[in-house]
């Protein structure tokens, strides 16, 4: 591997062509499309867009699951000068009218099941289904050629989930995309002989990334909708799969199951982001997939991604974020503002071309998270102030510690719940946990933990495994024990709803 990528920036829908012709790009549940054939659907695609979203820069919007249209929609709006607005599947009508209006969609590509739930006021943009956009795209004597889109013009907004306050923006230009591509392709070691399976929502800047870094190196994609974890066996079976992208809830449920011994050895590369790994959820995925190589990673939507560790380093280190990705500065201010020294926690901030242009039309929320990097920053410019507090140790590699805004106040400590949620893990009761702050008149806030127990764990015995492990002001005064543990939109364990569901339980 070359010790940088290679910096130069393409329109985003130059990815169609990186691969041989003839080679597979994307393998559907009937057909697959070699790269010359993903080309000309992207082509034939974007000449129908164009005719039907206008004007250049205009927002056209998906509500679908991982079809051909939804995964050709990034390449095919760039091409056509339009901005693709990626809607999660798994939202529902409230949520989706919101980002309609938000975004000044001129269009929404959808299925009759989804588009039948909207009501009226939801919408006042055209609004045609899947199977209609696709005949009326095929009757198009002509594609569009490869475009000539400027590294900076918008490409994306992608919708954050919405943890805090109603879901915002994030604006994302052609390099954005593009190096975010290159990056991840170049530091995961991705081959034009890999086949990666698309199982995160391509709504999720990981989940779309899983399209372009693989299209960037020339390799395949395999897009899932699973119902059951069962599903993710099956098709790495059937598709000969390399690579899987997926958020700590997924990858337990994973661990968990049996694979058979031909299937597990055909992975290549497990990657993690969304949350961290616990050592015990890295010692059973080494276990089970001891030939795939384990990156752990950071990121946020404002930048993309900002950290990976070297798989080499995973034993040694389960619980670290890593270092920077390629083009990315990562710095950790502490609060005087200044360079934060060996293990001293601060707050994360990443600079550099990955840095996204804000939130779309939003400039209270984008002041309050885009502003300009810190004296000693490297590169300089506009950085991302993350909000999250790391540390780095003395090797240099950083360590998450917890969301500022999620910090639990107790008894006068400032408590990381992820700290909690560990130490809970690795009790061997535990196999997911969620730590939250609520409201106590005598502690401030006291910590409940919200848990899902190992089969045969004996309950009872969670809180005194933590008070041995434990100050006593960091052990939980209430544990709330679950059958299955909520998920967002995104896959990841749902704090909010969690937080909600307990705050409304203390005032009743």
């Amino acid at each position: 591997m070359p010790e940088s990528p290679d910096p130069t920036v393409y329109p985003l829908d130059h990815l169609a062509l990186r691969g041989e012709r003839d080679a597979p790009a994307l393998v559907l549940k009937n057909s697959t499309l070699s790269f010359e054939a993903l080309n000309a659907r992207v082509g034939s695609l974007a000449k129908w867009l164009q005719s039907r979203a206008g004007r250049d820069g205009a927002r056209v919007a998906t509500w679908l699951p991982k079809t051909e249209l939804a995964c050709l929609m990034p390449l095919a709006a760039v091409r056509a000068g339009l901005v693709h607005v990626p809607i999660n599947p798994l939202l529902k009508r409230a949520q989706v009218a919101h980002i309609l209006a938000d975004s000044g969609a001129v269009l929404l590509v959808s299925n009759k099941a989804r588009l039948d739930t909207l009501e009226q006021g939801d919408t006042d943009c055209a609004v045609i289904e899947e199977a209609q956009a696709w005949g009326e795209a095929e009757q198009e004597a002509d594609v569009l050629p490869p475009s000539s889109a400027a590294p900076d013009s918008l490409a994306a907004i992608l919708y954050t989930s919405g943890s805090t306050g109603r879901p915002k923006g994030v604006m994302l230009s052609q390099a954005n995309l593009w190096l975010g591509a290159v990056s991840v392709a170049h530091y995961l070691r991705i081959l034009p002989q890999d086949r990666v399976l698309a199982v995160l929502p391509l709504a999720f800047d990981y989940g779309q990334n899983q399209l372009l870094s693989t299209w960037y190196a020339g390799g395949s994609v395999v897009p899932l909708d699973y119902l059951t974890p069962r599903d993710v066996v099956k098709a790495v079976a059937r598709h000969g799969i390399t690579t899987i992208a997926a958020v700590p809830p997924l990858w337990l449920q994973l661990a968990e199951l049996d694979w058979p011994q031909d299937v597990a050895a055909s992975l290549r590369r497990l990657t993690n982001s969304g949350g961290a790994l616990t050592p015990a959820l890295v010692r059973a995925l080494r276990t089970k997939f001891p030939q795939a190589d384990l990156y752990p990673m950071y990121g946020l939507t404002e930048a993309f991604r900002s950290t990976f560790l070297d798989p080499a380093l995973v034993d040694a280190h389960p619980t670290s974020i890593g270092k920077a990705i390629p083009f990315a500065e990562i710095l950790v201010v502490n609060d005087l503002g200044n360079k934060a020294q060996a293990e001293e926690e601060g707050e994360l901030v990443h600079t550099g071309p990955l840095v996204a242009q804000g939130y779309w039309e939003d400039t209270v929320r984008t002041a309050e998270r885009f502003k300009p990097a810190p004296a000693f920053s490297r590169l300089g410019g506009m950085a991302v102030w993350s909000g999250d507090r790391v540390r780095r140790d003395a090797q240099g590699l950083l360590h998450f510690v917890g969301r500022r805004d999620a910090m639990i106040k107790t008894s006068g400590n400032r408590v990381s719940p992820q700290e909690i949620e560990e130490a809970a893990v690795a009790t061997g009761l535990v196999a997911e946990a969620v730590a939250l702050g609520l409201p106590d008149p005598q502690l401030g806030q006291a910590i409940h933990l919200v848990a899902r127990s190992l089969a045969g764990a004996a309950q009872e015995d969670l809180i005194p495994a933590l008070t041995r492990a434990l100050p006593n002001f960091m052990v939980p005064r209430h544990v709330h024990w679950r059958a299955v543990m909520p998920v967002s939109p995104n896959g990841k364990l749902d704090r909010v709803a969690l937080a909600a569901e307990l705050a409304e339980g203390a005032a009743s």
